[in-house]
This record gives structure tokens, sequence and C-alpha cells, in this order.
């Protein structure tokens, strides 16, 4: 016969107070999260997670030492400022136990769900309540949670491939899956969803911009600086940057024709009305492409850009590249020096090329005196050298007066500013202890 034992009360108290010793305080936080408008339409909004899982709490005696709220998505992992700052929470021991509404509200992708079972196999994270179930460091609950966890990201996955679908079903339709472009409108009538309509005040604008470019070859810069004068905007009431106009001349829908996604090599013939012809379009490519043949010099690096000061506004010149095509295949390069016009648009200081600025930079070296400049320090060694080598090799007699030393000298500035690389004229500029004033065509050093 089977002996029955019983436990003794103060035995009992023991066991007890051990059990209490050994069972961790559980302190959880809160966190409710709303992400994508599409998610909110089916679940409970923020506050309304907080009041239903404070209210559990109350009613369970849950100890709630933190609330936190977010509106980022949790489709990718890694994203959630606050998720984040919670986990970090979690390993600093501030509390072991988290509160959410679902599952779903603490992850829908695989790097954050797997953070937090992680948590959880350190016992850092005790539990995890939810408004219908409960999670533990069991097998059993974790795999559970897991399967809830993934089973969001395999509906956020499925959500994108079927919002893929629909937009590839639309742009095949001819419509226009996204916000219109400038000089276009989203039609707003529920039964023309992604419909574009010209925008009556902008798309002639657009259309005039193609215009200039192909039938008056303006530039990019030009049509930038017409539409600041004219004040336009876009639809957010902003003006356009030269990025936008730029971007607005190379694309295809204005002719009927467009790419989605972006880079996809997918072209589709829209329905809207085209605010330009497909000629015109391929005008304006042409005239952006001429201006921007790659130049065989190596890039546009200019000699004299910022030495030289504006005489009627004060602002340093700047320089343009002209590069022509010629029928036997050659490319003529032309460098024109002018006012960047940053303090001043109206300023008339007019423009000079290169080999003409040159020529004036070698006469301005004729009228100087060498020994207030720094040329003579700069150019010394160099002609000491040469002097050296005209007399041990080519047997040359070296020159002793100073007024030949000088012509030397000055030619050999001469020498540097027409046959010497960049790098060089732009040290030899530099050496001139007066400043250069361009004004009228005309190079001369400030008095």
């Amino acid at each position: 016969m089977k002996q029955s034992t019983t436990t003794p009360p103060d035995a009992l108290g023991k066991m007890t107070a051990e059990i209490t010793v050994m069972a961790p305080q559980m302190r959880y936080c809160l966190y409710a999260r709303k992400s994508t408008a599409e998610e909110d339409r089916q679940a409970l909004s923020i506050e309304s997670q907080v009041k239903e899982m404070l209210a559990m709490a109350e009613r369970e005696r849950l100890h709630v030492v933190e609330v936190k709220r977010e509106s980022h998505s949790s489709k990718e992992a890694g994203q959630r400022p606050i998720f984040n700052q919670m986990i970090a929470e979690i390993k600093e021991e501030k509390y072991n136990g988290v509160l959410a509404w679902a599952p779903d509200r603490l992850s829908r992708n695989a790097g954050d769900l797997g953070s937090v079972v992680d948590l959880m196999d350190q016992k850092l994270l005790v539990e995890i309540r939810t408004y219908g179930q409960r999670f533990t460091n069991n097998p059993n609950e974790k795999f559970l949670l897991m399967i809830l966890g993934s089973q969001a990201k395999l509906e956020n996955d499925q959500k994108g491939v079927n919002v893929k679908r629909g937009l590839r079903a639309r742009c095949e339709m001819g419509l226009w899956p996204a916000p219109a472009p400038t000089g276009y409108l989203n039609d707003k009538s529920r039964d023309k969803k992604c419909h574009i309509i010209i925008d009556p005040k902008r798309g002639p604008v657009i259309k005039q911009m193609y215009e200039k470019v192909a039938n008056e070859s303006w530039s990019g810069k030009r049509l930038y600086h017409w539409l600041k004068d004219t004040k336009f905007t876009s639809v957010y009431g902003k003006p356009l940057t030269l990025s936008n106009v730029y971007l607005i001349l190379k694309n295809t829908l204005y002719y009927g024709v467009f790419e989605y996604p972006k880079k996809s090599g997918n072209l589709y013939t829209g329905i809207h009305q085209p605010l330009i012809t497909k000629e015109i379009f391929e005008k304006v490519q042409t005239q952006i492409k001429r201006s921007k043949i790659l130049s065989p010099y190596g890039g546009k690096e200019f000699a004299f850009t910022r030495l030289i000061s504006c005489g009627n506004c004060g602002t340093t010149l700047g320089a343009d590249e002209k590069l022509k095509k010629l029928k036997n295949g050659h490319i003529n390069r032309h460098v024109y020096y002018s006012c960047t016009k940053r303090w001043s648009r109206d300023c008339k200081s007019g423009f000079i090329n290169e080999p003409e600025l040159i020529g004036q930079l070698m006469a301005i070296i004729d009228t100087v005196k060498l020994d207030k400049t720094g040329i003579r320090e700069k150019l010394d060694g160099e002609i000491s050298r040469y002097r050296k080598f005209q007399s041990g090799v080519l047997g040359i007699k070296e020159i002793h007066d100073q007024k030949s030393k000088d012509l030397d000298i000055r030619n050999y500035a001469k020498y540097i500013f027409k046959e010497g690389a960049i790098y060089e004229k732009r040290e030899l500029l530099s050496c001139l202890r007066s400043k250069l004033i361009f004004k009228d065509k005309k190079l001369s050093l400030e008095a």
C-alpha cells in the first residue's frame, strides 16, 4: 500500500518563498505600432491599441513601466528607431516583458523577429503578451510566435507581388501609375484612376521649353534662368532646379511613351495626350548630347578660372568649353572665359577666348616689373638650370647681364602661358602681386 506524505506548513512557506525569489519580477513595455495606411484600415490605431492593452494589464495586474508608440513600417529589418530602442533597453534589463496588440505589431520581417527570439533564448525577454495570446521561452510557444511572424512576412511579400502585378496591368493599359510629372495633373475622378491630364497652367510652359531647345538651341542653364525669371513653380509651389530641367527634357512621357519602373527598359504607350511630338523630343536629345561631347583633353579643367575678376561686378571669371565635331571625325576645342554673373545676372562684361586671353597675359608680362612680382623667385631656379644646359651641352656662353636674365624670365613665363600644363599656368598667374581685372574684353592689372 502506497504511503502518503505531507509537507509541514513551515516547509511549504519556505518553498513558496524560494519560488518567489527565483521567479523574475515582471516589468512590461507596451509597444504600439501603426505602419502603412492600408494596414490601418484593417487594424486598430495606435491609441486604441494602447487603451486596450492598458486595460488588459490592469485586469491581469501587469506592471507596465513604459509605453512606446511608433509609426514606421516593419517590412524591413532594423528600420524602426523606437523598436530598436526597445530591444536595446531589454538588453539593459530595463524590462523583461512586452505587451503588443498582435505578433505582427512587433515584426513583419525575419530580421526583427529573429532579434526578439534571440532575447528570449538569452532569458532577457521572459514573456510577450498580445491581446489573446502569451509567448514565453518555451519551444512550442516560440515556434508559434515564429510562424505568426512568418505569416505576416508572407502577407507582406504577397501584397508586394499583387501591387506590382496591378501596376504592370495599368501600364499595359497605357495608364501612368505614379504622381503626374510637371506639366500634367492626376485626374481625381474615381472612375479615372491613374489617368493624367494636361495641366492648363504648366503644360504649355513645358511645351515651350522643348521648342526653345529644339528650335532655338537653348541650353538647360538658359532655360533654368528663363523659368526663374517667369516665376515658374511646380504644383507644390517650388521653383525648378537645373537638374529638374534636365529631367523634364529627358522624360519620354511628354511625347506619349513612358518607362516603368525607371531603368527597367519596360516601355509602354500611354493613353494620355502628349505635349510634344517624338521628332521634337529627339531634336532636344541631340542638342543636349551636342553640348556634352566628351573632351579628348581629359575633362573640363581650365587654367584661369577664379584667378581673374570681372571689372563690372567683381565676380571671378568662369570658363565654358565648346566642342565642334568636324566632317573628318576630329574635334575642335574652343574655351571661352566670361563673368559667372554670380552677383549680377545683368553683367555685360562679355567673353574672351583662351588664345586671346593668353595673348593679353603675355603682353602684361612685358609691362610688369619682375622685382615686384613673385615670378622671379618662381622661375629663377628653372632659368638657372636652363642656362647650365645651354653652356654645358650646347656650348652657349652663359649670359650674366641683368637685362638678358630678365628677358629670359619673361620669355620663359610666356612659354608657360602658351605651352605649359594647366597647373603651371595657374601657379604662374598666382605669382602676380596685383589683381587681374577683365573689363570690356580687356585684361589689365589693378592699379
